[in-house]
């Protein structure tokens, strides 16, 4: 039996995206703060977190989640929707508001930045390339709640982050119950 390895190319697919411009919220300030000026290392620079988020509750709670028990000081929150058509006005409008009450949330609650994106495609694809070309710390999403065997005939998002997100850890932050 031949067992040799053949080299398969996968197919790169373009994808669409928007930033979201978000409020100016916090003034630029030339020198580091002092209290930031004991931090060393990635503590004082931050890190690059990627946290997925919808208009569902358990986006929101997995939101919350990594504000309250992740986030720090100084860290940038990327916030990744993935969307069908970034061309579609009432859809980007609508995800836009939903990503700036966010980014005001996270700099009240932990002092964190925060940048937003819109993302056309599959959303486990879309989470998986954003964090292949962020590198964030880690990767944070919620689940949609299904029970395990649905989600296991259904795929879900979550799952598929999980087993096809190389480029950082990925927490999965369950739903409030």
């Amino acid at each position: 039996m031949d067992r040799s390895m053949e080299t398969v190319e996968e197919e790169v697919e373009e994808y669409s995206w928007r930033e979201v411009l978000l409020p100016r919220l916090i003034p630029v300030v030339s020198d580091a703060a002092p209290e930031l000026e004991r931090e060393t290392g990635e503590r004082r620079r931050g890190r690059e977190l990627l946290v997925a988020v919808d208009f569902g509750p358990n986006s929101k709670h997995a939101f919350d989640w990594a504000l309250v028990h992740f986030a720090r000081m100084a860290d940038t929150l990327h916030l990744v929707h993935a969307v069908s058509s970034v061309n579609n006005d009432l859809v980007y409008e609508k995800s836009q508001e939903l990503m700036e009450d966010l980014a005001i949330e996270a700099l009240k609650t932990s002092l964190v930045r925060t940048k937003a994106r819109i993302v056309e495609g599959d959303a486990g694809k879309v989470i998986c390339r954003e964090a292949e070309r962020l590198k964030p710390a880690a990767v944070i999403l919620g689940t949609r709640g299904r029970g395990l065997i649905q989600s296991v005939l259904q795929g879900s998002v979550s799952e598929y982050c999980f087993h096809n997100c190389k480029a950082a850890p990925v927490i999965i932050v369950p739903g409030k119950g």
